[in-house]
């Protein structure tokens, strides 16, 4: 299979954080949506960016823009969508996706979610971290998402699917577990972003 394309995923309202781009929001002097692109992009073949609203506002990042397809902020699905088809226009067969507010997750996403997913019809995996009270907890904005099945997700978009985890249940998805419960540790609110700066 060839290298997957990189999608990182930016299209939410971050209503938590007081509205705006929350990957505009700089930690340890680099905003973190460098962070993430830094360590996305060593292992794709190409990366863009999921994100609604004027393009010209990420120019500096000089990375290609794709908003979402479907209308009034559906969730990261929409997002994953809108990766597919612009990885259908580049000729690739995959995405793997990477939420623009996680500025840790682990340096080897790509080939442990590639791995997941050997030998399946369609290469399709979250990936995934032990959690004290469910066993495991999946990690849905952190995919690998095959474009031959972009059609069925823009259908089930249209059906009113907004929940990550019951499209992929219905393709059987695989799970990439990564030992660390703290690799995916997301900012959402700003005492979450004081707690990242700690992590550093």
């Amino acid at each position: 299979m060839k290298q997957p394309l990189g999608v990182i995923l930016a299209g939410g309202q971050a209503r938590r954080m007081g509205g705006g781009d929350k990957g505009r929001l700089m930690l340890g002097g680099q905003s973190l949506l460098a962070r993430v692109a830094a360590r996305l992009a060593p292992q794709v073949a190409g990366l863009a960016l999921n994100a609604n609203g004027d393009a010209a506002r990420f120019a500096d990042l000089g990375l290609p823009v794709i908003a979402d397809s479907v209308a009034d902020y559906p969730g990261p699905l929409a997002g994953v969508l809108a990766g597919l088809d612009w990885a259908a226009g580049q000729g690739a067969e995959t995405i793997v996706t990477a939420a623009a507010d996680t500025p840790f997750f682990p340096c080897d996403l790509v080939p442990r979610l590639l791995l997941a997913a050997e030998g399946m019809a369609h290469p399709l995996a979250l990936a995934a971290t032990p959690d004290a009270r469910r066993g495991t907890a999946r990690h849905p904005t952190f995919g690998l998402w095959p474009v031959a099945l972009r059609d069925d997700l823009r259908a089930a978009l249209a059906a009113g699917t907004r929940k990550v985890v019951l499209w992929t249940d219905v393709h059987a998805a695989a799970t990439a577990n990564f030992p660390d419960e703290a690799a995916f540790f997301n900012v959402n609110t700003p005492e979450d972003l004081a707690h990242a700066e700690t992590l550093l």
